[in-house]
């Protein structure tokens, strides 16, 4: 059986010139979020079935036995016992941890606090109580990222009655119980599911919507019946009353069953209380919203819980979450942190780390005895994403609680290895503060370079890679036949960094069976990663600094990386195994050992800083050679060793006696020569060294140079100079292709092959040629044949700047002869922005003061974003994207929100693709720093809205043979065959212009793409798309001004027949409404203000319909009303003098004819008498809604004053006779008013639609009434107004569908939120 298997790989985007086939095919640069390890790199969540983690070709598995090494590791153990299987489920043997405790007991992690830079971690996680000596095991939990964070900075008093309004709009009642002696109480709310990790919100959604849906399958059991029952009294339905009755019915009917399509649960809000009793600040939670017993989860009954790190207490949401929280309040009780995880990952690290199990101690951590702190770092509302503002407040936690280690198994990669602001942070928290900083290396092997930020790049951090032993693969793998030894997994991310650094540090257990959230429903889970490996070598790390505390020894981070490295045990046969395993699989006994010995030894790391001899920049740690022309002559390179202490070492003690004799060794002088000897002082040292490539074989190839003691040898390597060399094979014949055959690959076997990239070549096509698959395991690769292809242009990227002229394209082929296609399209816009606003100012110094003493800022920029459609967008800030750790700047965060400040998008360095519908947004961007004068400089930023154009709307380019055929119409460009040695030259046309989005802004640029080259095997209709070929360009078209309307401004310039005095007083007049309409009303002297000239207006413009329209739109945005009984009735006089004004006649009789829409004068007749309808029919619709409330505001005087005593009824009766007999408001005049204004406008539309739901709904046909409302929020195209909603949830509640109204409730707050959320 033969498979064929075709890669398409683009040159143009690789670090080298050499090939490499193991890498990914995506090669270029750009770094992405949206991927399953994400929001936690460091992890493999779900083992494959054909394991990674297998053995080396030609291991033999038939005769594996218990070998023990001179170091008394043991490698292979096959056969497992219970003991020995719980063993392999938290690995520890490995690494020489049990036999460390065996000789040490009491050196178990006691006395030393790690930092767990994280997902967050679980109080009531198993095994995270306490320590083994009984302590607490978490000391703190800290939300680094906000996202937790509630605004409680709205102050309230109870009441009379003890009550509060919370935020949500919810009446709560305060236990009276709570001390409070200022009696002021901060309220604020959160939506729950915020709070909560995505299958966590999963589980919950479906339970909710089980339930939901049993009580409205009820209510359509109700609607069926009673729908049923009409039609069988009512056989033959004539009477247009009983035709409404029915249309009502069945209105109900399908409401109900659309509810269940659309249902969309976005999740209770629940309210929080925030108070100082004196002592210390309180919390309390309303969570009734999460119960199904309204007697639960009330706030009153709450137990108030304060900053976990006062008093280590927590709570659990509701029984059917089981999520566990704390609380901590910051900057004077306004800001209330929720503390929750945003994934299982961190509680898993923290376990492998430190977790206790008294009843079963092969399941504890690696440092039972060790305490933590919980710093989340992964932002709740990016799924778990880092982001800048976490990582710079996780450090600043963990130096204020004065922690020994943190352990971070979160990363991203980098362009920019050992450089940004978080590695300057780490460097001072490192070199100061003497902190020991463990990190992933990544999971994105086995090809080279691939180890992450910050873990596998910072000189400061110990990056570590991920090893499984053959008990870890029997045990927690379930691998039928595990490895004879130990190796790396070869997921495990590889060395070496852009710059030469190994990027291993060391190795560790990638995998373990550790304790999970209570969330989860189960006590412990199978990760394996890196982010496994990282938390088992900070365990072994607590083990250390354990017992140095105990016994008095110095700790220092320089120290003991130093003791770590030199004691590992080397993982494989080869050197080139360093780029996967770093120094080896580190060992806690022996470098305990090493720890012992050397505790006298000054604290010192070796800085190394290499250059190329003749050239000042750049700066290597490392020599990596992997250009062609680089392995084909021996260079030489500059080494300057800098010896660097600790910030508080004793400046005449340690820095001036400093001075050590070094004896420098290769690993292979016939390719790397170096001095012999070095005298090193606190000043540093400079030496040459010789790498001669020449001789070798094509491949992989790695050496070092390192220095010895020469007094202490026993100490061995101080420093290593990594040479890694990627020698790729020449590609000799012309027409360039390269064929590999009889490759045999079994479990863990690596291929590298590396090819010379022929000068000209763009792509590659590759074919794999596989056959021989005897197991899953097992594959013989019959043959790899390689061909290079290639199209030179002049310009890889093109820029059509908005004129006529077409851009002239000059290509040709160097390789052999290729077919010229070329294919070109426009399918984006970008679109710029300018802030419209921009405010910094200082945080709280509660969680933002660097360890500096500096005060962290914040800049606020606002954009306004309009679209005249419904769109996915993605909002992009070249200078700030795609970078995390790789930059100087904290970080950033943005928020997307409507006018009613709903949210719609929240994102960070990696922007989402957002839908939004037609409307106007905010983009609130969220910078911080230190350097008041950067955010300065950044108030003015630059802001891109990337949109998709839809399908119909992508523009194709054509190309033509000469530059003036755009222009002429002249036939386009034909494809033809490129000749080696002879340039073609052609030309790009811009778009034309009718297919050019209209009203863009200025600025605003189309982006696409452009190839040139057809592929040998491409499937039908790929030739259209550029994007699909391997090699394509960014293609960009400026949009030019938009075209001026030539018929603007004719009928100003039209001839009046009107005097100058006439068109004077007209002026005046319309002045003096202009000036009516622009008067506040907000308090009672600027109403008497506004009455008054009104009045006199009135006085001197009689029946001027314009102005009675201007006094009525006033009367309506009124907001301060006292007697709404009495504005109704100023409403209602104002609308029937607009109405008295108008000869309705006259306008019958108008829109009864037709018109010349040539005649302007004809024109200017219409847009008046079309403005007086509108007048008419606003008047009418006003009145109409004053009516309705008069009504309204009676029936409720009815109601209490019948509440209250039968003499009050009594009142009422004749109330009403004497309303009556006085000529009040007609029973029938509000369907009077609504009938005219049906003659006049369609009162299905959106701006008179509430009327048609209220006349619906006074003559109780509530169904209909909702349709109609549904309809009106659906068609609403200027935005969603909040009242339509209020009126659609007492609708929903005067039915008597009380599941649906809860519903509209929860969305209430979703869609009109009182604020924004906090950064």
């Amino acid at each position: 059986m033969h498979n064929h298997h075709t890669l398409l790989l683009r040159l143009s985007t690789l670090p080298s010139r050499s090939l490499h086939p193991t890498t990914k095919t995506k090669l270029n640069n750009k770094r992405s979020k949206h991927t399953p390890t994400s929001s936690f790199r460091r992890t493999n969540w779900i083992v494959p079935k054909a394991m990674h983690c297998t053995s080396r070709c030609g291991d033999n598995y038939d005769e594996i036995d218990n070998t023990t090494n001179n170091n008394g590791v043991t490698f292979r153990n096959p056969k497992l016992n219970e003991s020995t299987f719980l063993a392999s489920l938290m690995p520890k043997t490995e690494i020489g941890a049990d036999r460390f405790l065996h000789s040490h007991p009491h050196y178990d992690g006691r006395g030393v606090v790690i930092a767990i830079f994280d997902s967050g971690v679980d109080p009531a996680a198993a095994g995270l109580q306490v320590t083994s000596d009984g302590k607490p095991k978490i000391l703190d939990i800290l939300d680094c990222t906000g996202s937790g964070d509630i605004d409680t900075s709205k102050v309230v008093k109870a009441d009379a009655d003890g009550c509060i309004l919370g935020a949500s709009g919810a009446s709560l009642v305060i236990n009276t119980s709570w001390k409070n002696p200022s009696g002021d109480w901060h309220v604020g709310y959160k939506l729950v599911y915020e709070l909560f990790t995505k299958n966590l919100t999963s589980r919950l959604k479906k339970e909710r919507k089980r339930k939901w849906d049993e009580k409205n399958q009820e209510e359509i059991a109700k609607a069926v019946k009673q729908l049923t029952d009409f039609d069988k009294e009512h056989i033959k339905v004539e009477d247009a009353k009983l035709k409404k009755v029915r249309e009502d019915l069945q209105n109900r009917l399908d409401l109900l069953r659309k509810q269940y399509e659309s249902y969309d649960d976005k999740g209770p809000a629940i309210d929080a209380v925030v108070w100082y009793d004196g002592e210390v600040w309180r919390v309390a939670l309303d969570t009734q919203s999460l119960e199904d017993d309204p007697d639960f989860g009330k706030l009153a009954n709450f137990v108030p819980l304060t900053n976990y790190r006062t008093e280590k207490k927590y709570g659990i949401f509701s029984k059917l979450d089981a999520c566990t929280y704390v609380v901590n309040v910051y900057n004077d009780g306004n800001v209330l942190s929720m503390v929750t995880d945003s994934s299982p990952h961190g509680t898993h690290v923290a376990g492998i780390a430190t977790a206790f199990h008294p009843e079963e101690p092969l399941l504890n951590g690696v440092a039972p005895g060790a305490q933590l702190i919980s710093c989340k770092i992964g932002d709740s509302r990016l799924g778990s994403m880092e982001t800048g503002t976490g990582l710079t407040r996780a450090l600043i936690a963990a130096v204020e609680h004065k922690c020994d280690l943190i352990n971070m198994s979160y990363g991203e990669p980098t362009s920019l290895p050992d450089y940004g602001r978080f590695v300057d942070l780490v460097n001072e928290a490192v070199g100061k503060h003497r902190l020991i900083f463990v990190s992933s290396a990544g999971n994105s092997g086995p090809a080279l370079s691939t180890v992450g930020a910050p873990g596998g790049t910072s000189s400061n951090i110990i990056g570590v890679g991920a090893y499984v032993s053959p008990a870890m693969a029997a045990g927690a793998h379930c691998v039928v036949e595990p490895p004879s030894e130990g190796l790396e997994y070869t997921w495990s991310s590889r060395g070496p960094t852009a710059d030469g650094d190994l990027g291993v540090s060391v190795s560790a257990p990638g995998c373990a069976v550790a304790p999970v959230p209570t969330w989860t429903l189960q006590r412990r889970m199978l990760m394996n990663g890196t982010s496994m490996a990282s938390p088992s070598a900070c365990g072994g790390i607590a083990l250390l600094l354990s017992a140095m505390k105990a016994e008095g020894i110095p700790v220092s981070p320089y120290n003991v990386r130093k003791a770590l490295e030199n004691t590992c045990i080397p993982i494989g046969d080869s050197p080139e195994d360093k780029l996967s395993t770093g120094q080896g699989l580190m060992q806690v006994d022996k470098c305990y050992e090493y720890i012992q010995q050397s505790q006298n030894i000054p604290s010192v790391r070796y800085q190394i800083n290499i250059k190329k001899s003749g050239k000042t920049d750049p700066s290597s740690r490392g020599i990596y050679l992997r250009e062609a022309h680089a392995c084909r002559q021996p260079t030489e390179w500059i080494v300057q060793v800098d010896p660097k202490f600790h910030e508080d070492a004793n400046k005449l003690e340690e820095l001036a006696v400093f001075e050590e004799c070094i004896e420098l060794h290769s690993s292979d002088k016939s390719v790397v020569k170096a001095p012999e000897y070095l005298l090193l002082t606190h000043n540093g040292c400079t030496f040459n060294i010789f790498v001669d490539p020449t001789n070798l074989n094509d491949g992989l190839h790695y050496y070092e140079v390192y220095g010895i003691d020469c007094k202490a040898p026993w100490r061995g390597p101080l420093f290593r100079i990594p040479i890694t060399i990627t020698k790729p094979m020449a590609v000799t014949n012309r027409h360039p292709q390269v064929s590999f055959s009889k490759m045999l690959f079994q479990p863990g076997h690596v291929e590298r092959k590396y090819i010379e990239v022929p000068h000209g070549a763009s792509w590659v096509e590759a074919t794999m040629n596989a056959s021989s698959f005897d197991t899953a395991r097992r594959f013989f690769v019959h043959t790899v044949q390689v061909v290079f292809h290639g199209i030179k242009v002049k310009q890889e990227e093109i820029l059509l700047d908005g004129s006529e002229a077409p851009v002239k394209i000059d290509v040709e082929a160097l390789l052999a002869s290729e077919k010229l296609a070329p294919v070109a399209i426009l399918n984006k816009i970008r679109i710029p922005y300018r802030p419209i606003d921009a405010k910094i100012s200082a945080l709280s110094s509660d969680r933002d003061k660097l360890p500096s003493g500096k005060q962290i800022l914040a800049l606020m920029l606002t954009y306004k974003i309009k679209l005249e459609d419904g769109a996915e967008i993605k909002p992009q800030i070249p200078f700030l994207n795609d970078r995390i750790y790789d930059t100087k700047f904290e970080s950033q965060f943005y928020i997307i929100s409507d006018s009613n400040k709903q949210v719609y998008s929240t994102g960070d360095a990696y922007p989402n693709t957002t839908k939004l519908p037609k409307g106007e947004y905010n983009l609130q961007l969220y910078l911080r720093h230190d350097n008041l004068q950067l955010l300065e400089r950044m108030k003015q930023l630059v802001l891109f809205i990337e949109r998709n154009l839809e399908e119909k709307e992508i523009i194709r380019l054509c190309f033509f043979s000469q530059p003036d055929d755009p222009l002429m119409g002249n036939g386009s460009f034909k494809s033809s065959t490129l000749v080696p040695g002879i340039k073609e030259g052609f030309y790009l046309g811009p778009p034309p212009k009718d297919k050019l989005p209209k009203n863009s802004l200025q600025g605003s640029v189309l982006v696409g793409s452009i190839s040139y080259g057809r592929l040998s095997f491409a499937g039908q209709g790929d030739h259209k798309n550029p994007e699909k070929h391997p090699v394509s360009y960014r293609l960009s078209y400026i949009l030019p001004p938009n075209k001026i309307d030539e018929d603007k401004g004719k009928n100003s310039s039209l001839s009046t027949k009107k005097t100058v005095s006439e068109r004077l007083e007209q002026e005046v007049r319309d002045a003096k409404i202009k000036v009516l309409g622009s008067l506040k009303q907000e308090r009672d002297e600027e109403c008497l203000e506004w009455k008054e000239l009104s009045a006199s207006l009135k006085s001197e413009y009689p029946k001027y319909t314009p102005l009675l329209a201007k006094i009525l739109e006033g009367l309506v945005s009124r907001s301060c009303i006292k007697d709404k009984f009495n504005h109704d009735e100023e409403v209602i006089n104002a609308a029937n003098e607009v109405i008295e004004s108008i000869d309705r006649e006259e306008l019958v009789k108008y829109f009864a004819l037709k018109n010349d829409p040539e005649d302007e004068e004809a024109e200017k007749i219409k847009k008046k008498m079309e403005s007086t309808r509108d007048q008419l029919a606003e008047a009418l619709y006003q009145k109409g809604l004053a009516l309705a409330e008069i009504e309204s505001l009676k029936d409720v005087d009815k109601s209490l004053a019948l509440a209250t005593s039968d003499g009050a009824k009594q009142d009422v009766e004749k109330t009403d006779e004497q309303s009556k007999d006085d000529g009040g408001v007609h029973p029938d005049l509000f369907e009077e008013n609504f009938n005219e204004l049906k003659k006049w406008v369609d009162v299905k539309c959106t701006k008179y639609g509430i009327l048609l739901v209220t006349n619906e709904r006074r003559n109780q046909r509530l169904g209909t009434a909702l349709k109609v409302l549904t309809d009106i929020i659906q068609d609403d195209a200027e935005g969603v107004k909040k009242k339509f909603f209020e009126l659609r949830l007492s609708l929903l509640e005067e039915i008597g569908w009380t599941h649906l109204a809860t519903y509209e409730r929860e969305w209430m707050i979703v869609r009109f939120p009182p604020s924004l959320p906090p950064f």
